[in-house]
C-alpha cells in the first residue's frame, strides 16, 4: 500500500466490485442498487463501485448504517446522481420500487463476527433480493471461517487480491456463494490457509520414471473391510487400483471377491504403505497393529481410529468425518461441524499425524504448525454416499506408497476424489464405485506438469 497513490488500492477493488454486478445484472442501465454501507473501507468500495454503476445509467441509493462513512466514496456517490439515506434517521424504502440488488459493504475483513441489529433490520427490509458482498460476507468470522449470530449470506462475493480463509472453510464458505476473485496487484506473504488448485495437483501426481518398475513406483496394501462389510474392501482397492501406484495388496476377509473384480491385485507382503480400518468392523484394532508393526506410513480410516490413543511414531494421515473425529476426540459433532479449523488442527497435534476431516469443504492439518492448512474445494453433493470414503481412503494410500508427503497426500488426494465426483455426476447420481472409475480420467485430464 505505501508503494502506491493514497486510494489506488480501493479504487481498483471497487472497479472490480462494479464490473462484477454489471456481469450478474447483464448491464446496469435501469437497474435499481442498493448499497449497504459500514463505516470501513468495505463501505468505501461499495460507495465507489456505486458511483460507477450510477455512471453507467444504475439508480443507486446507499444506506448507511454508520456516521462514519467513507468521506471520499459518499462524494464520488452523490456526484454521479446516488441517493444517501441514513436509516438511523427512519428512513424506509418506497413501496413498489424493488432493488434489483443489494450490494453487502457492512463490514470487511477487520469486522467481529455477527451483525449489529441496526444491519439485521436493513437486511430484513431486502430479504429475498440478491446479495453481492465486497470482500467477504459481512458478519462472519474472515480468519477461522466460523459463523457466531446474524450474518450476511451472499449470492456473490467479490473478493480481492486473495481469498480468505471465510471463502474456504465451512461453515462461512456457504454464506459466500459464487466467488469472485479481483486481481488489484496485491504482494501476499505465506498463507496460513491454501487450496490446491488443477496445476498444483498436476505437480503432485506421480509420474514414473523411465527406468521405473512396479517397485519403485510404490506398492501400497490395504488391510480393509471384513465379512460384514466386504464391499469396503472393493472400493477401498478401487481407489487405490487407478495407476497411480505400481502395486496393490491386499489382505483381509474378502480377498476372493477383490481379486475376481482386480485381477492385478496381488496378497500379503511388503509395502511402502498401508491402508486400514474401512469396514474393518471387528477386525479393525488387529489391521492397525499389522500396519503398525510394517514401520512405513498409514491411512487410518473408519473403525481403526477408534484404536488411536495418541501419536503412532510414524508418518499418518487419519480421515475421520465429523462423527468420527467427535467419538476420537471426545468432543461434541455440532462444535467440530462448526469449527473444522479449529479441530483439524487440534488432533493434528493431538495424534502427531496429518488430519483429514471430510465434509463439504475438507479441511487438511499437518502436525506442523508452520505448514499451511489445505482446504478441498472440488466435489459435489452426490459425493455423500456410502463407500465414498472407501475410496478416497484407498487412493490416498496409493499417493502415500508413491513417495508423497502426508500432506500431499491427503490433500491431492482429496482433489482427485471431489473432481472424479463431479465428473461422473455430469448426468446426475453417482456411486462410490462410479467416483473411483473416473479417477484415472480425471487424472489424465490435469494440466501439463509446470517446469
Amino acid at each position: 500500500m505505501a508503494s502506491l497513490p493514497e486510494g489506488a488500492l480501493m479504487q481498483r477493488a471497487a472497479a472490480g466490485l462494479a464490473y462484477a454486478v454489471i456481469d450478474l445484472l447483464r448491464g446496469a442501465y435501469g437497474k435499481r442498487i442498493v448499497l449497504l454501507v459500514g463505516s470501513g473501507d468495505n463501505g468505501g468500495d461499495a460507495l465507489y463501485a456505486g458511483a460507477l454503476l450510477a455512471r453507467r445509467g444504475a439508480q443507486v441509493e446507499a444506506w448507511l448504517l454508520s456516521d462514519k462513512a467513507h468521506p471520499g466514496g459518499l462524494v464520488a456517490l452523490k456526484a454521479a446522481g446516488g441517493r444517501v439515506v441514513k436509516l438511523s434517521e427512519g428512513y424506509r424504502p418506497r413501496s413498489g420500487s424493488q432493488p434489483s440488488v443489494v450490494i453487502d459493504g457492512i463490514v470487511g475483513i477487520g469486522g467481529k463476527p455477527g451483525l449489529r441489529p441496526d444491519a439485521e433490520a436493513a437486511l430484513a427490509l431486502l430479504a429475498g433480493i440478491p446479495v453481492v458482498s465486497v470482500d467477504t460476507p459481512s458478519g462472519v468470522c474472515v480468519d477461522t471461517g466460523e459463523v457466531d449470530g446474524a450474518h450476511v449470506t451472499a449470492d456473490l462475493t467479490v473478493t480481492f487480491g486473495t481469498h480468505k480463509p471465510c471463502h474456504l472453510l465451512d461453515p462461512a464458505a456457504s454464506a459466500c456463494g459464487t466467488v469472485q476473485l479481483v486481481d488489484i496487484g496485491l504482494r501476499l506473504p505465506t498463507p496460513a490457509i491454501e487450496s490446491l488448485e488443477a496445476a498444483d495437483v498436476a505437480d503432485l501426481v506421480p509420474r514414473p520414471a523411465p527406468d521405473g518398475h512396479k517397485y519403485s513406483r510404490g506398492v501400497v496394501g490395504l488391510r480393509v473391510g471384513s465379512a460384514t462389510y466386504p464391499g469396503a474392501a472393493l472400493l477401498a482397492v478401487s481407489g487405490a487400483n487407478t495407476g497411480l501406484a505400481g502395486m496393490v495388496r491386499y489382505v483381509g476377509t474378502a480377498s476372493e471377491w477383490v481379486k475376481r473384480h482386480n485381477p492385478e491385485v496381488v496378497g500379503d507382503g511388503q509395502a511402502q504403505a498401508w491402508v486400514v480400518g474401512s469396514g474393518s468392523a471387528d477386525g479393525a484394532n488387529s489391521a492397525l497393529a499389522f500396519a503398525r508393526a510394517s514401520g512405513v506410513p498409514l491411512v487410518i480410516d473408519a473403525d481403526s481410529l477408534r484404536a488411536l490413543n495418541g501419536p503412532l511414531g510414524l508418518p499418518a494421515i487419519l480421515t475421520p468425518h465429523a462423527g468420527e473425529l467427535a467419538a476420537l476426540i471426545r468432543e461434541d459433532r455440532g462444535d467440530i461441524e462448526a469449527r473444522p479449523l479449529h479441530y483439524a488442527r487440534l488432533a493434528a497435534k493431538r495424534f502427531d499425524a496429518v488430519v483429514l476431516l471430510k465434509g463439504r469443504r475438507t479441511t487438511i492439518a499437518s502436525p506442523d504448525p508452520d505448514t499451511p492448512v489445505r482446504v478441498n474445494t472440488t466435489g459435489t453433493s452426490w459425493l455423500a454416499t456410502a463407500g465414498s470414503g472407501d475410496v478416497l481412503g484407498g487412493l490416498i494410500g496409493s499417493l502415500l506408497a508413491a513417495g508423497l508427503a502426508p500432506i500431499d497426500a491427503a490433500s491431492a488426494g482429496a482433489w482427485l476424489h471431489g473432481a472424479a465426483a463431479t465428473l461422473a455426476s455430469a448426468g446426475g447420481p453417482v456411486t462410490a464405485s462410479g467416483v473411483a472409475a473416473a479417477i484415472p480420467a480425471v487424472i489424465r485430464s490435469l494440466p501439463a506438469v509446470s517446469s
